[in-house]
């Protein structure tokens, strides 16, 4: 029986390309060819494109439809252009392929969200797909009960805002949502109709691929037939594959200070911290009076390049630009995880044992903070002042909170076994990777 090849197509930004290439990686053990696609934007970004991660994953590149200096920050034109532009080239992406290697044609697609209607350019040239949903299960299943929130009168059918303040449970054992905190409710309207209609391609994809674990959302099984979890993907993805380069130095760093006594602060890909913020924040760092590692991505110049306060010392820490995180969060330095809970950083939190401080922006996170904090428990939140800031003191009293609490830190270790389990052989995830490389092969 011959291998799948599969089309692997991520939405252009970070936290959608790692989970993607994580699973390719999985694939590819197992034997399957990988064409992973990119756009010609990031392919100048990273090294991975000219650079094949083994001999079964290749990477191809298409333009994203924008000009060079179009602001690719703003995710509502990133994605209108690639719906606009991209589904024709892939449509000749795919048929290229196929005729210049006709015993390896591409047999899969999958995608992640955003980028539905590249299932139905397979499904126009009879290639079957699957979905997979980088976010959480709960997050899923907002986007998916759109219609019943219209229906019922919840949200707004136009701008998807919540007619009135409630909360609402998506999905048996998980925890109330405000309706304000919606994933949607914090970006663009044009994102929300955008998604109303992808939620709807989505049904193209025959599985609903999703990085997560029954234990960590255990009514997500109720979402669809489709839902299929199979995480938390762990592979170690390498640095070729960042849109930053990864500054290894705080791993040698990290290896000369105590045990379970550094604080790490990484708010991940696309959060922008306010420079009144930004300033509390390195305040709150020097009162910790403990060592701390701080990620201040290289696209934030703009930003933070004069924000640090004048007092600020600074003198315990180590400040990189971007950060190998699986690593860091594995060291037994590392004591705690200030996050803005997406979701590739809380799972790996999770898998890293770690108890986690979380500061929400947008989309999923706040909802990934309930989880953290009132379902799981191994976390706590941060609240903010009068004036909208998390103070410097803040910051400093739940660290020591959250680092004098024992229980959270027995919770977070049993939580990353249960969770870990599920990738063995016989675990429940390996065992869904198993079903849906079968299906791939008919």
């Amino acid at each position: 029986m011959s291998y799948p090849h599969f089309l692997v197509m991520p939405y252009p930004i970070l936290g959608h390309m790692n989970p993607l290439l994580q699973f390719s990686q999985i694939l590819a053990k197992h034997g399957c060819k990988i064409t992973f696609l990119i756009t010609d934007f990031n392919k100048k970004r990273v090294k991975m494109a000219s650079e094949p991660l083994g001999s079964q994953i290749r990477f191809v590149s298409l333009p994203d439809g924008l000009d060079s200096d179009d602001d690719r920050t703003d995710q509502a034109k990133i994605i209108l252009s690639l719906r606009s532009t991209m589904p024709t080239k892939l449509h000749n992406l795919i048929e290229n392929i196929n005729a210049l290697d006709g015993d390896n044609k591409i047999t899969c697609l999958v995608v992640s969200k955003n980028i539905g209607w590249a299932l139905e350019v397979g499904h126009k040239l009879g290639i079957k797909g699957a979905f997979l949903w980088p976010a959480s299960a709960i997050a899923l299943a907002s986007y998916e009960s759109i219609p019943r929130l219209i229906n019922e009168g919840i949200i707004d059918s136009q701008t998807g805002l919540p007619t009135r303040k409630q909360e609402i449970q998506l999905l048996p054992n998980s925890p109330m949502m405000d309706t304000a905190n919606l994933p949607w409710c914090s970006l663009d309207k044009k994102i929300y109709l955008h998604m109303v209609e992808d939620t709807q391609t989505m049904k193209l994809g025959e599985w609903w691929l999703c990085n997560t674990t029954c234990d960590l959302e255990p009514g997500a099984h109720s979402i669809s037939p489709r839902f299929m979890p199979i995480g938390p993907l762990m592979e170690s993805v390498s640095n070729k594959s960042s849109l930053w380069e990864e500054d290894t130095t705080c791993l040698e760093w990290l290896n000369q200070q105590p045990p379970q006594s550094v604080t790490y602060v990484s708010f991940g890909s696309l959060a922008v911290v306010d420079p009144n913020q930004f300033k509390e924040l390195a305040l709150g760092l020097d009162l910790l009076n403990k060592p701390f590692l701080w990620v201040v991505r290289p696209d934030n110049d703009n930003n933070v390049n004069n924000a640090y306060p004048d007092e600020f010392n600074g003198s315990k820490g180590k400040i990189v630009g971007w950060s190998p995180q699986k690593k860091i969060l594995n060291h037994p330095a590392i004591a705690c995880f200030i996050t803005h809970c997406g979701w590739n950083s809380t799972i790996e939190g999770v898998c890293g044992g770690i108890p986690l401080l979380c500061w929400p922006f947008f989309s999923d996170q706040f909802v990934n903070k309930s989880y953290i904090c009132n379902v799981w428990k191994v976390g706590l939140g941060l609240d903010k002042d009068e004036n909208g800031l998390i103070s410097k003191e803040e910051i400093r009293k739940k660290v020591e909170q959250l680092l004098g609490n024992d229980d959270i830190k027995a919770r977070s270790l049993k939580l990353k076994e249960m969770v870990m389990n599920n990738l063995v052989e016989g675990g429940h995830s390996s065992k869904n990777l198993d079903k849906f490389i079968s299906w791939a092969k008919d």
